[in-house]
């Protein structure tokens, strides 16, 4: 053997002595290096979570009963279960389906055409298809399964994933719902007409973020639809590169703004796209092309839609270490040497529901205790979403915000209502709620904090370096601004410097005067090369045309003015208004 090993290294080095050719089979793999193991690739499958707790199991069965078992579709049942609970759930189940039926185990892999059911006293997480189980911190007063495993799917599945809330008691998995929906996912409630205890449906309905709210029987046919449709099959946003299909998202614009008043036209293309399909596969619309169609049909669904693209993810002090770096170092700058005539004037851009700008009313008062000052506080949040503002201004949270905020926190801020939290006053009083758009409304000024956090992800880099320069207006010198973690200043390197690279807290630099900023007002005009055809230009008919042109004559040419309701609250900006209110 050693010589002919000898023999076949002499053949691939030595030189050729006589006229004949030689061939030499090189190796297929280098000797240095080892084969690489193949990748396994397997195919991409829904994951359904499925809260239920009184009452869920008649719910449950009556799913599955109605449920194939060869969907390719795994199932995350979790329920409310008592410590040391021995589940017969597996033998219940077996009775209604064929699926495989397992309780989760640490480590396990997610497999299609199962069911998955939570252990006591864990909470279940799923990452690249892997369960992990959690322990619950000791100092969370409620444990709420369902809203951490939602949340969990969410950051999983994104805009693939797919809850279910079934029959129970209280408002677990509300929140992990809307996390759901604000990632472009699909949400699906019971009837509370039918739920034996209607507590999680009825708090679920009220965020006005469900798809489907059905019995449990019809839910399956449903689901099915919902899955098979290409959207969900597949990741790939099909020919959005397309002309043509530029071309209908254009007229889908023009639609939506003619209706709502709301330009999505700068917002990232994949982002929206996401959303027109999802919404597509709730109705079972194949083509964009007959989605525009059944938009110019349907009133309601422009409004729906218009919904869709506004939702976002929020929370109480989402990123948490965010929160409290900014209490520990940010605002204690913002009160070093301030008079004490001097208010805190502090702006939050796309507030949504408010869980952000109470966040930070909360930080600045314990952050003036721990100090032992005080200075008035002016909390502008504003957000494009009317529906969103009223809510915020309610002050009134699922009693499931307490995986979001401290058992002191919770005590000291806000009052206990049965299955809610409502803001205290001293709270409330600080911010200001106002309809507003970043995007083409004038700026609020002479700020001493600007928090726009997740708002400018989903804005492309035209809107973004419009936006960015009149933040560095709005604020005064030494004024801070506050990002998401996943945002940044970009080329404004020369307004804004940094502070806290990790949570993307920003100071403003520079001098920069007034008559020196003009407000980049969006233009009205929109590309000819979606409205070609007859039958499109009857898309802005000519009531549309008028509102538009009154919008455009009183936000230029009337005097400025604010709307407000009865308790003062600010409900519409006209013309610009920051001279009045800085």
């Amino acid at each position: 053997m050693a010589k002919k090993k000898k023999d076949s290294k002499a053949a691939q080095t030595s030189p050729k002595k006589s006229g004949a050719r030689v061939r030499v089979k090189k190796p297929a793999v280098p000797l240095t290096k080892k084969p690489q193991p193949v990748k396994e690739i397997i195919p991409e499958f829904p994951i359904v979570g499925i809260g239920a707790s009184a009452g869920g199991l008649e719910a449950i069965e009556g799913f599955f009963g109605n449920m194939p078992s060869d969907a390719n579709i795994a199932f995350v049942i979790i329920q409310h279960l008592a410590p040391k609970h021995k589940s017969i759930m597996p033998e219940l189940l077996k009775k209604h389906t064929s699926m495989r039926i397992a309780v989760v185990e640490d480590g396990m892999k997610v497999e299609p055409d199962c069911i998955y059911l939570n252990p006591p006293e864990r909470d279940v997480a799923v990452m690249n298809r892997v369960f992990h189980l959690i322990s619950p911190p000791e100092s969370q007063p409620v444990r709420l399964p369902i809203d951490f495993f939602f949340r969990s799917l969410a950051n999983e599945k994104g805009d693939k994933a797919i809850c279910i809330i079934l029959s129970g008691t209280g408002t677990d998995g509300t929140l992990g719902l809307k996390t759901i929906k604000g990632e472009g996912g699909m949400t699906m409630v019971q009837d509370a007409i039918q739920a034996k205890y209607d507590g999680m449906p009825r708090s679920a309905i009220s965020t006005g973020l469900v798809d489907f709210v059905l019995p449990v029987e019809k839910m399956p046919a449903e689901l099915l639809k919902y899955t098979k449709h290409p959207y969900i099959k597949s990741r790939q946003t099909a020919g959005a590169s397309r002309q043509d299909v530029v071309n209908t998202l254009n007229k889908i614009f023009f639609l939506v703004r003619s209706q709502t008043g709301h330009d999505f036209s700068n917002y990232k293309p994949n982002t929206i796209c996401r959303r027109i399909e999802r919404r597509m596969a709730v109705h079972q619309i194949d083509t964009i092309e007959k989605y525009l169609r059944y938009l110019q049909q349907n009133a309601d669904e422009v409004k729906a839609l218009d919904r869709d693209m506004l939702i976002g993810v929020t929370s109480f002090f989402r990123d948490n270490a965010a929160f409290e770096e900014l209490g520990k170092k940010t605002l204690p700058a913002l009160m070093e040497n301030r008079k004490l005539n001097a208010p805190l004037r502090i702006w939050v851009t796309g507030c949504a529901t408010g869980e952000e700008a109470y966040s930070l009313a909360i930080i600045l008062v314990e952050t003036m205790e721990r100090l032992k000052t005080h200075f008035k506080i002016s909390i502008f949040a504003t957000d494009i979403d009317a529906q969103a503002i009223e809510r915020a201004r309610s002050g009134i949270y699922p009693d499931s915000i307490a995986a979001d905020v401290s058992a002191e926190r919770l005590k000291r801020f806000f009052i206990k209502e049965d299955s809610s939290y409502t803001i205290k006053k001293h709270i409330r009083e600080i911010v200001v709620f106002a309809v507003h758009d970043l995007i083409k409304d004038p700026p609020f000024s002479k700020l001493d904090l600007i928090s726009c956090r997740n708002v400018m992800i989903y804005m492309d880099q035209v809107l973004q370096k419009k936006i960015l320069p009149v933040f560095h207006y709005s604020l005064n010198n030494d004024g801070f601004l506050f990002l998401g973690t996943s945002e940044s200043v970009g080329g404004f390197s020369d307004l804004f410097t940094p502070v806290d690279t990790k949570w993307k807290i920003f100071k403003r630099k520079g001098d920069f005067h007034e008559k020196a900023f003009v407000y980049p007002a969006m233009s009205y005009a929109y590309s000819s090369a979606g409205m070609e055809k007859t039958e499109d230009r009857k898309m802005l008919r000519e009531p549309e045309i008028r509102q538009l042109a009154e919008k455009i004559i009183l936000e230029n040419y009337a005097p400025s003015s604010v709307l407000i309701n009865d308790k003062y609250d600010i409900l519409y900006f006209f013309g610009k208004t920051d001279r009045f209110l800085s």
